[in-house]
């Protein structure tokens, strides 16, 4: 059995190596930055393959697939991505575009390229990690981000349900997290005031949901609750409330 993860140096990504491996699965992890992926390596007590490479570039993202389609891919994790907090005009608009390549058009072309394969074979997991942020009617101050990430969320949903209609053994899930200890606090330049949840539980946690084919997969209660109360309100507190929230998360 074989796993391609991408955005696997750190993180989700990291911690969802290490329990696959411990699983037995055969790895292919993906990321940047060469000197971690090379420390991941070291640490994981089964076979795996790295593959130093940016996946904002869309060719890159295509030669990504042409390498590793012989592998017959049972699991694909789309964890690559970033996101950018701030006003939406001071934003650089090539960090912006960077971001969407990432967070989208190589999701979009990973995901149809194994899905095609998967369905051939009837069989495989796909897991697209989103965000919280997806729930929601925007993100002021991080707006890109949010975007990129109902995206995501929306693509899966869609595709799931083919999937279902045709009562295919394939299977897709959206992970949609909420604060969670990474290193992408620090890419996007924001600090939680609210504790964030611990990356195993949350890979932990999102493996098995994936394996129990469950469509969205929202870690921690309190994630769950808040999902749930958004239902009741309008989609202008919710913006002035995400409005607030990111307004502290900002780094002075």
């Amino acid at each position: 059995m074989k796993a391609l993860i991408t955005g696997a140096s750190s993180g989700i990504g990291m911690e969802m190596a290490h329990i696959l491996a411990k699983e037995k699965y055969e790895l292919i992890l993906v990321a940047r930055s060469k000197d971690k992926l090379e420390e991941l390596q070291k640490q994981l007590p089964t076979k795996s393959t790295i593959i130093v490479m940016d996946l904002s570039i869309e060719q890159k993202v295509k030669e990504l697939y042409i390498l590793t389609r012989s592998e017959k891919i049972d699991i694909l994790i789309n964890n690559a991505g970033f996101g950018l907090c701030g006003d939406f005009e001071k934003i650089p608009i090539s960090k912006e575009i960077e971001m969407i390549e990432t967070n989208i058009k190589a999701l979009h072309i990973l995901t149809k390229s194994f899905l095609r394969d998967m369905i051939e074979r009837n069989s495989g997991y796909i897991l697209n990690v989103s965000s919280s942020a997806s729930t929601l009617p925007g993100g002021p101050l991080m707006a890109t981000y949010y975007a990129t990430k109902s995206y995501v969320t929306s693509l899966t949903n869609g595709i799931w349900y083919e999937l279902k209609k045709r009562k295919s053994n394939v299977s897709i899930s959206c992970l949609c997290p909420g604060p969670v200890d990474t290193n992408f606090n620090k890419v996007a330049n924001v600090s939680f005031k609210v504790k964030a949840m611990n990356a195993h539980d949350v890979a932990s946690y999102a493996l098995d949901q994936m394996f129990k084919q469950k469509r969205i997969i929202i870690p921690g209660t309190k994630m769950k609750l808040a999902k749930f109360l958004s239902r009741f309100v309008s989609d202008k507190f919710l913006l002035n409330i995400t409005y607030k929230l990111q307004k502290q998360k900002l780094k002075n």
